[in-house]
């Protein structure tokens, strides 16, 4: 008696009745297998945080005193709801952009800027508009005071990241996988930030000095998106810490 030749399945004929079974099966398996390995990939991920663009606050118009030393800031003499008087807040342009050349005839004038808000926590960034309206000087306005404080030298461990992907353009916008976006944005002169693993005065966050919006130095460069640990001068003004490290005092892990 001849033996029964096995089912074999041809894509263009019917399927043998013999491999349903098995096939569905299989598939069955697989699907459940694909949905698994999605769920335990997706719940090993950090949280991104909160940071975001905040369109649902709509343009925001403060009016403040522009400093560009050492990254475009504007201390908020006349704020709004979303971001009071008193605040400091770092500012960029349009995508990987600092705020660039437009702000240097103004620098130290009191000025009115317009644009969006970037948010992370106590992070902070207005993207100023691309109209010429969106920075100009504000006329008859006298120098505020804004407070400077000499806070010493401190020993300090984090990352380095650019603030606007930190606040909330990118998100997580930190670590190793975001270090080549990180660097196009710091070279385009958006602020850098060092985000501390503890706290200094009240804060996480702290603008790095040292440079200006054109002179970024490779070293620096460098440790962008990893785990250092550094030395150098804090100060704050207004509201906005800002960090010198001494880039000679880096230690890895």
């Amino acid at each position: 008696m001849a033996r029964k030749a096995p089912p074999f399945f041809v894509g263009y004929m019917p399927m043998p009745s013999r491999l349903k079974g098995f096939l569905s099966l299989a598939s069955l398996l697989l699907i459940l297998a694909f949905a698994g390995a999605a769920w335990l990939i997706s719940t090993s991920q950090s949280d991104p945080g909160p940071g975001a663009f905040r369109f649902d606050y709509g343009p925001q118009t403060l009016t403040g005193v522009l400093e560009l030393t050492p990254e475009p800031m504007l201390h908020v003499t006349e704020g709004t709801e979303r971001v009071p008087t008193g605040q400091t807040i770092m500012l960029s342009s349009g995508a990987k952009r600092g705020l660039g050349g437009r702000g240097v005839p103004l620098d130290g004038q009191v000025v009115s800027a317009r644009g969006i808000v970037l948010e992370r926590g106590t992070l902070n960034m207005l993207q100023v508009q691309g109209r010429g309206d969106a920075l100009v000087a504000v006329e008859d306005a006298g120098p505020p005071q804004i407070a400077y404080e000499d806070l010493g030298r401190w020993r300090l461990t984090g990352e380095i990241c650019d603030g606007k992907c930190l606040a909330g353009a990118m998100r997580p916008g930190r670590g190793i996988a975001h270090k080549a976006c990180a660097n196009l944005c710091i070279v385009g002169g958006v602020p850098p930030v060092f985000v501390s693993t503890q706290p200094v005065a009240g804060s996480e966050f702290l603008m790095l000095g040292g440079m200006g919006m054109s002179e970024r130095p490779q070293v620096m460069l460098d440790m962008v998106g990893e785990y250092v640990t550094l030395e150098g001068q804090v100060e704050k003004r207004g509201d906005l810490l800002i960090f010198t490290p001494d880039y000679e005092t880096v230690v890895r892990p």
